[in-house]
């Protein structure tokens, strides 16, 4: 058994109205999340879509394959880059609020990574596309507190 996360991002400009789409999946049941920011970057709603899938998990028993189609996101952790910018102090590297608070919750999962070629036909990266979208284009509209400090 395991949990499957799905996840994207979605800007209009970037920096712009952005979004983030998660779909979690666990023995045939679906949830859905996504939500919107006012003023953001793509790849802060890429990296800002796993921790929420991530933070949105009730239980670590389980393996959590993630599936994304951010390279940024997916080769900073699977590469091992972002661990190296942390001991660096994230010198000259953006968005270092997201990636602390994706560090905080790495060791609690067990965590498989998937990169999936976006707007290809995979199901559950166009849903969470589409709910991303949705997101950036019609709100609400939060604050990204951290997006004035990258």
């Amino acid at each position: 058994m395991r949990i499957n996360l799905y996840t994207d991002g979605a800007c209009k400009g970037n920096p712009g109205p952005g979004g983030y789409g998660i779909v979690l999946e666990f023995q045939g049941k679906k949830k859905e999340i996504n939500g919107g920011y006012t003023l953001t970057t793509n790849n802060r709603m890429e990296l800002l879509a796993l921790i929420i899938g991530l933070e949105s998990i009730k239980t670590n028993q389980f393996p959590v394959h993630v599936f994304s189609d951010s390279k940024y996101v997916i080769e900073s952790i699977s590469k091992g880059w972002v661990f190296n910018w942390k001991t660096k102090g994230f010198k000259g590297k953006k968005n270092q609020d997201l990636w602390e608070r994706y560090l905080l919750l790495h060791p609690q999962f067990k965590i498989e990574f998937h990169w999936v070629k976006g707007h290809a036909g995979h199901p559950e990266n166009e849903r969470c596309d589409v709910l991303a979208v949705f997101a950036a284009e019609n709100g609400p509209h939060l604050i990204d507190e951290g997006f004035n400090k990258t």
